[in-house]
């Protein structure tokens, strides 16, 4: 039995050299991504400010759209921070999409028809989502805080 001993003292070598590899890729390519989609995002968001400036007047649908980037830039940075994805900033993104979708189809396209009660509750169920979101993290936190 003597003999094997090296053999698991080995094995366990490896797999925490292994397992030490695979956790500095994992986090390299993580913090890779996030600094490319930060990156993307500001490049996205100076571009269409540019292009905004560049017009006779600025409508509120570009000003939403400039809303848009900074929900994805702030929650480019509170993931990079926290490891966690903010889930309320993907619904508040989606509520502004809407919304800047609605505005857009109101005042620029054309009249009022179906569409537009489809958007409204589109809106409703991403505002209710962001609701039931907030209560379950407030009620039930994720990260257990020690009462000493």
């Amino acid at each position: 039995m003597g003999g094997v001993k090296w053999a698991d003292r080995m094995r366990a070598k490896l797999h925490g050299g292994a397992n030490s590899l695979g956790n500095l890729a994992v986090e390299a390519f993580h913090y890779l991504a996030l600094f490319g989609i930060g990156a993307v995002t500001a490049y996205a968001a100076i571009k269409a400010f540019i292009g905004m400036l560049g017009q006779e007047f600025i409508a509120v649908d570009d000003i939403l759209l400039l809303f848009i980037y900074l929900e994805l830039g702030a929650m480019v940075g509170i993931y990079f921070k926290t490891n966690h994805m903010p889930l309320r900033f993907l619904l508040y993104i989606g509520v502004t999409a809407l919304i800047r979708l609605l505005i857009s189809d109101v005042s620029h396209h054309k009249a009022p028809d179906l569409g537009i009660i489809y958007v409204c509750g589109g809106v409703l169920l991403l505002a209710f989502s962001i609701l039931v979101v907030r209560y379950s993290s407030s009620r039930y936190p994720s990260v257990q805080e020690k009462v000493e």
